[in-house]
Order: structure tokens, then sequence, then C-alpha cells
């Protein structure tokens, strides 16, 4: 039986590669996929995943309306069966970081030959998880960084982006008063006392995409 597969970018060519590889017939494989849907978006990617419950999800964490690492643990929530592969082009250690802490089971550069993403598709879907070694010596570079949860990871993705309190807690489904004990607790944890500094310490230890 072939394994249900989503394939999450906002990049139409790098969806009909993935797609290409994933249903190459190879005689050494014994694994089979079958691309169920495709997103191009994060509002997209939340509702395909919560209908359909993938074995498998291919999630760019860098995607338009809302990004795969703000909807990392909402996705993990709404089906916790679905083993999350996640590929990108970004290398902000505190990103890579959280994408690994929130759940996600494998995390692969976006310039890696997709045949070696295929190689290490059955380590995953086996409950094992892999981090492609160009990325692991940026992850190790956030240990130093103050833990924060899901919800405070997704809300300082979404203010260095420039949404206000009522924008992040419609896109959350959480109250704006939510929304700024959030931000606050980040700034206590960052020790930082305004805005602009949060945003700059954000930046300086790559706790989101800067692109």
């Amino acid at each position: 039986m072939p394994y249900s597969v989503i394939i999450a970018d906002d990049h139409k060519i790098v969806r009909d590669a993935l797609r290409n590889t994933l249903e190459q017939p190879s005689a050494d494989d014994p694994f089979n996929f079958t691309i169920v849907a495709e997103a191009s978006n994060g509002l997209e990617t939340l509702t395909s995943v919560k209908s359909l419950k993938p074995d498998l999800l291919f999630l760019d964490i860098a995607m338009p309306l809302a990004s795969g690492a703000e909807i990392l643990s909402d996705l993990i929530q709404w089906s916790p069966g679905t083993k999350i592969l996640v590929f990108t082009g970004v290398v902000a250690p505190g990103v890579l970081a959280g994408v690994l802490q929130t759940g996600a089971q494998g995390i692969f550069s976006k310039t890696a030959d997709p045949a070696n993403i295929l190689k290490q598709i059955p380590l995953i879907l086996n409950g094992g998880h892999y981090v492609a070694p160009e990325l692991v010596e940026s992850i190790e570079n956030a240990n130093a960084t103050p833990d924060m949860t899901n919800r405070e990871r997704q809300t300082l993705s979404m203010i260095v982006s420039g949404k206000t309190n009522k924008e992040i807690a419609r896109v959350l489904n959480i109250s704006p008063k939510t929304v700024d004990k959030h931000r606050t607790s980040l700034m206590r944890k960052l020790g930082v006392h305004s805005t602009a500094e949060l945003l700059a310490r954000a930046v300086k230890d790559g706790l989101f995409d800067a692109s």
C-alpha cells in the first residue's frame, strides 16, 4: 500500500521536482508514494493536512500567509501520525533548532540532492530522525538561545514580519491579550525592553528567517 504524501512549497518548480522524485519507480526501493495534495502557502498546508492526514509531509518553512515554522506545532496537533520532513534554504540556527524541537522528523537543505532525500525517507517513516550534515553545526550553535515555547516562536516570527497583536491573534486563534503576554515573555527571556531590541536580538541570534 503506497504512503500518502503532501508537498508544501510556494515554488511550483520545487513541488514538481519532489513529485517526480517520489513517483519515479525504483526496483531497489520498496516504498511507494501517492501525492494526495500540494500546497503553496501555510494556510493551504494546514487545511490539507487537517483533512487528509498524510503519512508524510514535505514542508518548506518559508511560505506566504503562514510559514512552515509558524504552523509546525499546529500541524502536529491536527495530524500527530504524519511524519514531517522539512526542506529549507533557511540556515538561521534559532529557526532550525526550533523546528527540530517542535517535532519535525527530518531537516534537509534545499541544495541537497533529491536522491539523498529519498534515501533517508525509510528511516523517517520507521520512526527515525535525520538532520542534513551541513545543517547540524548551525543547529548546535543555537544551544545558547533561551528556550521558547512553540507559541512564543510563532509570535516572534510574526512580530518580526510586521504583524500587529490583533493580526497575530487572528492567525493563532488566541486573544490579543494572550499575544501581549507572549510578547512580554519573549522580551524577558531574551533580555530586551522594546520591540526594536527584540528585533535586533532575533536577527543577531538567527531566531527567524531574516530573508
